[in-house]
């Protein structure tokens, strides 16, 4: 009696569309995929003859963030970010020459300072057909960026920074080796510069000063030295290390920048980072007194840990200052 009262019961749930809720209907699967698919899209294009790989997300019609990417890393370090943007905003993400995914040239080939990295990436920009965007930067991303941004003032509708230093004060004692190798290249600054390039310093930049290290994923400093190992990327790193110089003599002209056309700017920064330190963060007061300013627990790559709180504050940000 039970065995036919349970038989009716299926076959009663069967008729009555019970499978529609047990496995979703081709019409809801594609509208699932599609879903995934137009959430971040991986995508080249030749900028000078040069292959540029970036990320891709949310509407074009909606204001335009390009998130600029530090040292070691690439756009990868972007990815839960751009997840959380692109609902609200057209997210991009380019990796530059010799980085990540993107064409990587030999120095003969192409010149690895950031007077040229700045150009390929205002050239990436321009193709695409950016008028009008907010900078994201951290990192290498501060002097790509604010070249451009002082070459381009009209472009800029803000400024989020994170972790990228423009001021003397923000600059870390552990520094010291690379500055030396700036100052004087030989080959005793060229190898206590070269520890840079190792996994150990990936791993540190990482997991040093970071709230929970242990919430920090390997994938990501993994992925970096990936790239880093890679035939004939040391020399690459080695000529921006020996450039950075250039950066540190144009932070009076980005001060004067700042100054003049006071774009919208919010410092988010990983107070423990020891390569640009706390006190670089509060700087930028001194050039744009509106400057809106947030210090997390957090290191050099704070987004690795914080990229919820990160995401919900660049969103409040913009909601006021981006229409």
């Amino acid at each position: 009696m039970k065995t036919k009262i349970i038989i009716s019961v299926l076959t009663i749930l069967l008729l009555t569309g019970f499978t529609s809720y047990a496995k979703p209907s081709a019409e809801k699967n594609e509208v699932l995929m599609n879903t995934i698919y137009k959430a971040v899209e991986y995508k080249t294009i030749l900028v000078d003859s040069l292959k540029i790989f970036y990320r891709e997300a949310g509407e074009t019609t909606k204001p335009t963030i390009i998130l600029l990417h530090g040292f070691p890393s690439s756009s990868h370090m972007y990815r839960n970010l751009i997840n959380e943007l692109a609902n609200n905003y057209h997210v991009i993400a380019p990796d530059y020459p010799g980085f990540g995914q993107s064409g990587a040239p030999t120095p003969q080939q192409y010149q690895y300072t950031f007077d040229n990295l700045s150009i390929t990436i205002e050239h990436f920009i321009d193709k695409l057909r950016i008028t009008k965007t907010s900078l994201y930067i951290q990192d290498y991303g501060g002097p790509v960026g604010l070249r451009i941004a002082t070459r381009r003032p009209e472009l800029i509708q803000s400024l989020i920074i994170q972790n990228a230093n423009a001021y003397v004060e923000g600059l870390g004692e552990i520094l010291k080796p690379l500055i030396a190798y700036i100052e004087n290249p030989n080959d005793n600054t060229e190898k206590a510069a070269r520890f840079f390039l190792s996994i150990d310093a990936t791993k540190w930049q990482y997991l040093t000063g970071a709230e929970a290290p242990e919430k920090i994923a390997p994938d990501s400093y993994s992925l970096d030295q990936y790239y880093l190992d890679r035939q004939g990327n040391d020399v690459i790193q080695l000529a921006l290390f020996r450039d950075y110089g250039s950066n540190i003599a144009l932070y009076e002209k980005w001060h004067q920048y700042f100054a003049k056309y006071k774009p919208p700017m919010l410092i988010i920064w990983g107070k423990n980072d020891q390569f640009f330190t706390a006190p670089g963060a509060g700087a930028y007061k001194k050039d744009n007194p509106n400057a809106e300013i947030h210090l997390l627990n957090g290191g050099h790559f704070a987004l690795e840990e914080h990229h919820l709180e990160i995401s919900k504050l660049i969103i409040n940000f913009l909601s006021k200052k981006v229409k």
